[in-house]
């Protein structure tokens, strides 16, 4: 019976694994038990003191309802303006940049998430070799020709001992939900434009018309003192002042004309559209739209969770608290775990065979010792830059407040001008009939007449301007209490689909 030993070699090496095998398991135990250490100032959200009531409002008498701003814009009563704000929210430009930047966010997200795990490449070359060497007895040089081949893997991990990875996937993280509220806050900003522009947009239609009902009135006024004056009942100054006052209130056409085109041509883009698109839409005036009312107005504290801007402060906030952990684990030591694994052969068929295999596995330790204080002024930066997003965030809060109480304030006062002006239109009416039919018989000078007219006109101008100062006010209103599109957004889908883009023969330009 033969006995075959085994090759001293062998023994050698299965020892040395055995040997290098405990530390390394032990370190990477070590490693798993340290996952869950993190540096650097873990986030919760920041507490502010915020009123109980909105100061400008009237008191309710029971508990405040909550602010039920879904489709604000209905309350408006235009089927025009919802169809365009539907519109503006599927093809407006800052949308889809902002979809864009979502986009950008979740990308920028899983490409934080890869740094947690391992990274692993493959190499594999072939080789046509030739080597010479002079002959010591014939002194003539020898040539030999071989092929190699080689192939294998490199594997790095570097254990996330610090959290540093870690705190790069929560402010990434951060930064995806900080991108979605900065589209609801587009998309806030966007609706409410469409619906301002669309106001003031029918605001001057009606101006328009009335400048022009009003400058065929003061025509036949002129007229009929044209007829007193040929029948020497009158005097040619008045002739005069009633063409010029016809031509006073004609030269406000163009004016008002300018401003409804600008109007128009604002809404045109904001729904991705050419300037002039709107113009044949629009052409047939409306109405100015008239808002219903009240608004539930909610308590000041729901603008933390209602405006999207101050939602988008908050996680900003949250990102950069994040990454002053970031910075902090630089200041730590660093372990990183390595290893390959290669082939070499002169034939194909010998790769991968035992005795053309290599293979080198190992820790690698890296600590900071002197940097000339660079990793802690970036730690200090990073916590400067946190401030600075507190700071923004309170103010974001304390703009969204100051909105809110400017436009109470703006749209309660307009209301009560507006009743007082609806009153002094129809007095000034009465007038101006009365005048006239006194001055046809002569019984009142054109001097009131010309007064009476002047004065209506004025009247139902700024009734007009007042009835569009309402719908904004009420727009602004919704906008300030954080109403704007709460309906599903689909960011997924790029603007630009990109085609053959696998390797293909480049195209020069």
């Amino acid at each position: 019976m033969m006995t075959l030993a085994r090759p001293q070699g062998d023994r050698t090496t299965g020892q040395a694994r055995r040997r290098f095998a405990r530390p390394l398991a032990t370190l990477v135990v070590a490693a798993t038990m340290l996952a869950g250490c993190a540096v650097g100032p873990d986030y919760g959200p920041p507490g502010i003191e915020l009123p109980t009531a909105w100061a400008n409002a009237k008191p309710p008498r029971t508990a405040p309802p909550v602010a039920d701003l879904r489709q604000w814009w209905r309350r408006l009563n235009d089927p025009l303006l919802s169809r365009l704000i539907e519109e503006a929210v599927e093809s407006n430009l800052s949308v889809a940049s902002a979809k864009a930047r979502i986009r950008e966010a979740r990308a920028t997200r899983r490409q934080a998430i890869g740094a947690l795990f391992p990274l692993l490449n493959g190499t594999g070359s072939a080789t046509r070799n030739q080597v010479s060497a002079s002959s010591t007895t014939s002194g003539q040089a020898l040539t030999s020709t071989y092929n190699q081949f080689q192939a294998g893997f490199d594997a790095s991990w570097e254990l996330d001992i610090f959290g540093a990875n870690r705190r790069g996937v929560e402010a990434t993280s951060y930064g995806v939900d900080a991108a979605e509220d900065d589209l609801r806050a587009t998309l806030l900003t966007l609706v409410g434009d469409v619906a301002a522009y669309y106001a003031e947009a029918r605001g001057y239609q009606a101006r328009i018309a009335l400048a022009r009902r009003t400058a065929a009135s003061q025509r036949e006024t002129a007229a009929l003192t044209q007829r007193k004056f040929d029948a020497g009942s009158s005097s040619a100054v008045d002739v005069a002042k009633a063409s010029a006052q016809a031509a006073t209130t004609e030269a406000n056409i163009p004016t008002y004309q300018v401003g409804y085109s600008e109007a128009v041509h604002r809404l045109g883009v904001l729904l991705g559209r050419e300037p002039t698109a709107l113009e044949q839409q629009l052409a047939r005036g409306t109405a100015i739209p008239s808002p219903r009312l009240p608004l539930p107005k909610g308590i000041p504290a729901d603008v933390l969770v209602m405006r999207p801007d101050v939602r988008k402060a908050e996680r900003q906030l949250a990102q950069y608290t994040a990454k002053i952990g970031q910075a902090e684990a630089a200041l730590y030591p660093s372990v990183s775990l390595t290893g390959s694994v290669s082939t070499s052969a002169l034939k194909i068929g010998d790769l991968a065979k035992n005795s053309t295999i290599g293979w080198s596995v190992g820790p690698t330790l890296s600590v900071p010792i002197f940097n000339g204080g660079q990793l802690r002024a970036a730690v200090e930066i990073s916590e400067a830059q946190r401030d600075q997003y507190y700071v923004a965030w309170r103010s974001a809060v304390l703009t969204a407040l100051e909105d809110v109480e400017n436009a109470i304030v703006a749209l309660a006062q307009e209301q009560l001008r507006i009743r007082s002006l609806a009153e002094a239109s129809r007095r000034y009416r009465d007038a101006a009939r009365l005048s006239r039919s006194l001055y046809e018989t002569g019984s009142s000078s054109f001097l009131d007449v010309l007064d009476a007219e002047r004065s209506l006109y004025t009247a139902e101008d700024s009734l007009l301007q007042s009835r569009v100062t309402v719908a904004t006010s009420f727009i602004a209103l919704a906008k300030g209490l954080g109403g704007g599109w709460d309906g599903a957004i689909d960011s997924s889908r790029p603007d630009v689909i990109d085609v053959n883009t696998g390797p293909h023969l480049a195209v020069a330009q």
